[in-house]
């Protein structure tokens, strides 16, 4: 990785939408080195796709908490397990597994807070391996750069 794949990457994670064009004219390389270092960034999985970013509001999620979630088993199967039953879960965005007094950190996004205790009941609660659950509320995002 030099200079050029660094500010390829850069632009890319500014405007995932940039033609090859304007992308060589930002990075100073010829449209045919920029698209084969571009593919190549794709072939070797440091660029691993390109997403729409939508506003919360308009696609109906008004609520969106971090919720910690604790097992009562730490068995890798009981992690497998959790993992199964929550990736079939369209209230959670991110799934992370971490270090502490949790096992996982999750992302929850819901139209709003009846909707989240539904799904705090109906999902989390009904999930044999939960032992913990706690719930942070996001009430503003000063700063995402995932957007």
């Amino acid at each position: 990785m030099d200079r050029f794949d660094e500010r390829i990457l850069q632009e890319l994670k500014l405007n995932g939408r940039l033609t090859n064009v304007e992308l060589s004219e930002r990075i100073g390389l010829s449209p045919s080195a920029t698209l084969r270092r571009v593919q190549e960034l794709e072939r070797n999985g440091t660029i691993q796709g390109y997403r729409a970013i939508l506003n919360p509001s308009k696609c109906g999620i008004g609520f969106v908490a971090y919720v910690t979630i604790g097992l009562s088993d730490h068995s890798k199967k009981s992690q497998k397990d959790f993992e199964e039953q929550i990736m079939e879960s369209k209230e959670v965005t991110e799934c992370h597994n971490i270090t502490g007094s949790n096992e996982y950190l999750l992302r929850v996004e819901t139209e709003s807070l009846s909707s989240y205790k539904q799904f705090h009941s109906n999902v989390l609660g009904e999930i044999s391996q939960v032992n913990s659950i706690g719930t942070l509320v996001v009430m503003d995002t000063p700063k995402d750069e995932r957007t």
